[in-house]
């Protein structure tokens, strides 16, 4: 199911991790030949991604969130 980005932090091993509107957590590495997303390496790159759409597969696995989402008005 796809799902919005509305934030990012940071995960224990210092990888970037998207926060997505359905309340699910998912990482948004850049692990070149493998994972190509240079954009995550920079504020303005997250940013210029806020209310992309990921595919959530906890979503798809009906999985609890794993934050609670802030209201949508």
């Amino acid at each position: 199911m796809k799902q919005p980005i509305i934030g990012y932090h940071k995960d224990e091993e210092d990888d970037w991790v998207a926060e997505l509107r359905c309340g699910h957590n998912q990482h948004v590495r850049h692990n070149p030949p493998w994972m190509l997303r240079p954009w995550v390496m920079t504020l303005q790159g997250r940013e210029s991604r806020l209310g992309k759409e990921l595919n959530c597969k906890k979503c798809d696995r009906n999985e609890s969130k794993d934050f609670e989402p802030p209201c949508q008005d």
